[in-house]
């Protein structure tokens, strides 16, 4: 096809450079997300299995869905679906995960069983990013959604719509 930019083969055998490394800028989010939880004490957060079990399948380490779980949340990307296939395409989830892929069931189960832990680090990680700058505090967004339901003859939401 002469005359049109042609796109490499796709039977090729190296797709991505040997290190995911140098995909990733030295200023790059993820960077920060992965320094973060690499200081955090998942224990004393109240993280399960922070420690492996000695029988047993090994499991994902705690830090690691934290890792995807963080970076959906910055990304907005809330679901445990979502983040799977992120985790299996993104160069950034591949970086962050460490080419690790779990599945969503493993990630819904990961937020169902820590979800108190998970809210006591993004709100450390809120703080982080305030003492840094990134965060200033001076605007407030609330994602408000307007639903109308009419349940046998009542409706409710907004009365002009």
């Amino acid at each position: 096809m002469a005359g049109f930019i042609e796109g490499v083969q796709r039977s090729q055998t190296v797709l991505f450079p040997e290190r995911l490394e140098d995909w990733i800028g030295e200023d790059d989010l993820v960077r920060v997300v992965d320094l973060f939880v690499a200081e955090l004490d998942l224990s004393a957060l109240g993280f399960e299995r922070a420690t492996s079990a000695r029988t047993g399948r090994p499991g994902y380490h705690p830090a690691v869905l934290l890792r995807l779980f963080i970076y959906g949340y910055l990304n907005r990307i809330p679901s445990s679906r979502r983040l799977e296939r992120e985790a299996g395409r993104n160069v950034e989830v591949l970086w962050l995960t460490g080419r690790l892929v779990p599945d969503h069931k493993t990630i819904a189960e990961f937020r169902r069983t820590n979800g108190r832990a998970i809210r006591r680090t993004c709100a450390q990680f809120v703080e982080l990013c305030r003492r840094i700058g990134v965060l200033k505090g001076d605007c407030v967004a609330i994602d408000g959604g307007l639903l109308h339901i009419s349940v046998r003859g009542i409706h409710l939401g907004n009365p002009a719509g």
